[in-house]
């Protein structure tokens, strides 16, 4: 009794049953949508980040555009394509040192040169 149940058992063709190979397929295509699915949560643009961030389109163009995304908020601003104008006077003069760096030097008021002026003797 006991060698015709195993000799049943190991004449079993599961291996050329197709529907096992397209349970297969499920199973791996399951791991792969787990996979995007990790991609897109980590992605810092995902709405389930928690960062801040700030996403610049066409940078130097007059399509610009930017997105700021602080905590739930996003703000999108669009370029018009103008030039800003405003009211103000110079603060100062900014270099860019040869090994790339930029330095500002403030512009002296004019409060601090009459003081520097009257100390003189």
């Amino acid at each position: 009794m006991a060698s015709r149940l195993l000799g049943a058992i190991l004449d079993d063709d599961d291996g050329d049953d197709p529907i096992l190979s397209v349970v297969n397929l499920v199973d791996v295509f399951l791991v792969v949508i787990a996979v995007l699915l990790i991609a897109v949560i980590e992605n810092p643009a995902s709405p389930f980040s928690a960062q801040d961030l700030v996403v610049i389109r066409n940078p130097g163009t007059p399509a610009m555009e930017m997105v700021v995304k602080q905590g739930q908020e996003l703000k999108h601003y669009r370029s018009t394509g103008q030039i800003g104008e405003g009211q103000g006077h110079k603060a100062g003069v900014a270099y860019r040192l040869n090994d790339g760096t930029m330095v500002y030097v403030p512009e002296q008021t004019s409060a601090s040169t009459r003081s520097d002026s009257g100390n003189k003797p």
